[in-house]
């Protein structure tokens, strides 16, 4: 099989043709209807985009490129980016040359470093990323490539340069931010022994003899690695990228999203509700004691934070592969037993509760609770961790969007009093 850049050189022309011929044949076919509803409601559920990296079913949830991301949890990262990109998992040959890519991409700018130890110290850890991250469009490949001059076919290949150049460096900046902004002691270099994942784990300096810790963080990487395309950080970089911004400009937008309370603040704000359940009952509570929780919390105009999903009507299934992970490295650990009695009770309460339209948990219910365990408690740091493995979706629909010419994003939108005039 051959690297990243040839597989994509030889996929591309085909898929252009796939595509042309696609939009003369049914390109005046509709494929959604908008409700004034979904006007009002962001546009839940209406089909007006297109992504091919991956798609989340209600009852099968997260596909990566036609594989169910359950079949992907033992993948690298750097073998779930190729697959993203090009729909094929790649080779022991492609997989090396992918790694070698990064680990020779790998240095951070000592400018980036001197712009974040000029931040305020109490700087929100994605804020310093999303810093880091903009500061470096000086280095686009894309913008310089495009001030000289291209043909639009060409796009995609100084894309692909910043991707890569951006996906190298990003476990280094991500892990400094957290020594940086936690005092946790000097950077840690990367290593180019290590795989991808396995150089985050490193850096973050997190002790790790058995192994486990950095297992964790390939895992977490690979089931945060994309959720389709209409979610607020896709597809904020997807819209700023369509106009042909950088790598850095359009990644950067997305993860201003992903900071939001509603999108990738989640993971924390449900390891705080598993933490608040242990302090009030002094440990793992029983099932009673859960039971009793849920419903104080939900009688209290309240939700159970990580039960529910925009889109899932079945547990996630990255919950589930989190659950397996702990069930196989974590049995003992109180916070992750709590979260595990909590799946057992929480969806019941939720269906005697009766206004969830679906009570199974999502990826948040559990990811944060085996962070915490490794000693990894800082929660404003947890988003960071989501940002780094989400890039990889990001950038990979970044390239193939360039690589077909899809056309800028300008959705029509109404006033209210056109709804008023023209709904009857």
């Amino acid at each position: 099989m051959a690297t990243l850049q040839n597989k994509l050189a030889k996929m591309i022309p085909q898929l252009r043709d796939e595509l042309k011929e696609l939009g003369k044949l049914h390109g005046d076919k509709k494929i959604s209807d908008v409700t004034v509803g979904q006007a009002y409601g962001g546009m839940r559920g209406v089909k007006a985009m297109i992504c091919d990296t991956s798609v989340v079913y209600p009852d099968k949830g997260l596909i990566i490129r036609g594989i169910p991301i359950m079949d992907l949890r033992d993948k690298l990262p750097e073998e779930i980016f190729y697959l993203l990109c090009t729909g094929e998992l790649p080779d022991k040959t492609a997989l090396k040359a992918l790694q070698k890519e990064y680990a020779e991409r790998s240095k951070v700018p000592t400018y980036v470093w001197k712009v974040l130890e000029a931040m305020p110290k109490d700087s929100h850890p994605m804020a310093m990323l999303n810093t880091a991250i903009l500061v470096m469009q000086r280095e686009s490949e894309f913008k310089k490539a495009y001030d000289k001059g291209m043909a639009k076919t060409d796009y995609w290949k100084p894309m692909l340069e910043d991707s890569l150049n951006l996906l190298a460096k990003l476990p280094g900046i991500a892990a400094g931010v957290y020594r940086m902004r936690f005092n946790k002691g000097n950077r840690i270099a990367y290593k180019k022994d290590l795989d991808w994942g396995a150089n985050y784990a490193n850096m973050l300096g997190i002790k790790d003899k058995s192994g486990v810790f950095t297992k964790l963080i390939q895992l977490y990487l690979t089931l945060h690695c994309d959720h389709e395309g209409g979610n607020v950080s896709a597809f904020s970089c997807h819209t700023v990228g369509s106009a042909l911004s950088d790598a850095y400009y359009a990644v950067s937008a997305g993860l201003n999203g992903l900071a939001g309370p509603l999108h990738g603040l989640a993971n924390q704000e449900c390891l705080g509700w598993v933490l608040d359940t242990m302090k009030k009952f002094n440990g793992v509570p029983s099932d009673e004691q859960i039971d009793k929780y849920a419903w104080e919390t939900l009688n209290g105009g309240k939700v159970i934070p990580g039960y529910g999903h925009a889109v899932l009507r079945v547990t996630d299934p990255r919950f589930s592969a989190f659950l397996a992970f702990g069930k196989e490295n974590l049995p003992e650990s109180p916070v992750f037993q709590t979260v595990a009695k909590v799946y057992d009770i929480v969806p019941e309460v939720l269906k005697k509760h009766g206004k969830a339209k679906n009570p199974w948990p999502n990826v948040d219910a559990g990811s944060g609770a085996l962070l915490y365990h490794f000693g990894l408690t800082e929660f404003p740091y947890y988003t960071v961790l989501f940002s780094v493995s989400r890039a990889m979706g990001m950038l990979s629909q970044l390239i193939i969007n360039r690589a077909v010419g899809t056309a800028i994003t300008r959705p029509k939108s109404v006033s209210t009093e056109w709804i008023k005039q023209n709904i009857q």
